[in-house]
């Protein structure tokens, strides 16, 4: 295998060092780092096509080769945990005709939910014998993340079989009370439909999806959950209100009164998460939507009103659901993030700023 560049080598380096998440090459500029939510330029000399180049040609699995060449834009993983430099995602991809690359440096061990600042109460929902768990969000905010943690919470408390079908494979499982086949879109298996359908033949308890991408990716996620499975997933969507509405739109006007049945039936919870950069400028913070499905906001599924999930969300405390706000308002409560920040990030402002109207906090008003 040809060698990474030494200069790129050392990014990766720093990359680490340095706590960044992403990596941005791209040919004649100098490399990018994203540190704590914001791109910070790396001192250097431009990059040329060439590192680039020799960069993908050192890192790209075999098998990838002639789709890179045909379509000059693919997604693989590669990692240098041994020597320090990390495991990461890559996209490669050309713009204006040269190669640029982006590289999302995932942690070799999976994290606990406490690891990342979530509730821990969230482990319930890993722990549903059959359904579909959701979460959505989106790109870079933790989605893969949370569900590794609750897979980690699984792994630490139940003997089950657990299959994954990622592309690519992000956190690399151990087994410990369970046991995990980890299977890469590309390489393991031609696809997430076709992937999922040959879990299903495998015995497994939980299967997890990389990302709900099509309709029959979801379908065959639905026949996976009735029939006694848990399937864990990802979806593009901002508010529970619209992953449910987009699940919905995986099927046709004259499929849809059987369809919302079935989807009301199987769908456990969705949580939708973002991350807020902490007023002490040393990381960021989730803050999520959690949407619960209890027999009452089931019972309104089934009938395909998926405007109403905002209020099923505000009015499920009991069952464990809450609003981003709830999260947000206790994030600025504490301190850890700064008002501006939450109210830029809330899905209705002007109910979260009615919620911060009036609070104090030791040092005086909330920082703006």
């Amino acid at each position: 295998m040809a060698e990474i560049p030494t200069l790129i080598d050392d990014l990766l380096r720093l990359a680490v060092e340095h706590g960044a998440s992403d990596i941005h090459l791209k040919t004649g500029r100098t490399a990018l780092f994203r540190v704590d939510g914001a791109l910070v330029a790396a001192e250097m000399q431009p990059l040329k096509a060439e590192e680039i180049n020799a960069f993908i040609d050192a890192t790209l699995p075999k098998l990838f080769v002639q789709t890179w060449q045909k379509d000059h834009q693919i997604d693989y993983a590669f990692d240098r945990i041994a020597t320090g430099r990390g495991r990461y995602r890559v996209n490669a991809f050309f713009q204006r005709g040269t190669p640029s690359v982006v590289l999302r440096l995932v942690k070799s061990t999976p994290p606990s939910l406490k690891d990342i600042h979530l509730d821990p109460k969230l482990s319930e929902l890993a722990e549903y014998r059959d359904g579909i768990v959701l979460v959505c969000g989106p790109t870079g905010s933790g989605k893969s993340s949370t569900l590794a943690a609750l897979l980690r919470h699984l792994n630490e408390t139940a003997d089950l079989h657990v299959v994954t079908l990622e592309d690519p494979v992000e956190y690399i499982f151990t087994d410990n009370l369970c046991s995990f086949s980890q299977r890469e879109v590309g390489i393991d298996v031609p696809g997430f439909a076709p992937g999922l359908r040959a879990a299903l033949r495998q015995d497994p308890d939980v299967v997890l999806i990389g990302e709900m991408r099509d309709r029959e990716t979801f379908e065959t996620a639905l026949h996976a959950a009735e029939t006694g499975h848990l399937v864990m997933s990802t979806l593009h969507a901002g508010s529970a209100q619209q992953a449910v509405q987009r699940l919905f739109e995986f099927f046709s006007p004259e499929e849809l009164v059987s369809a919302r049945r079935t989807i009301a039936s199987c769908l456990r919870a969705v949580i939708v998460q973002t991350l807020v950069p902490r007023a002490d400028g040393s990381g960021v913070m989730p803050a999520c939507e959690v949407f619960r499905v209890d027999p009452l906001a089931r019972s309104i599924l089934s009938e395909g009103h998926f405007e109403k999930v905002p209020d099923l969300v505000d009015a499920g405390k009991e069952s464990g659901s809450h609003p981003m706000n709830t999260d947000l308002y206790a994030l600025v409560r504490s301190g850890a993030i700064n008002k501006s920040e939450a109210l830029a990030r809330s899905p209705n402002a002007r109910a979260l700023e009615m919620l911060l109207a009036g609070i104090q906090t030791s040092g005086g008003r909330i920082v703006q």
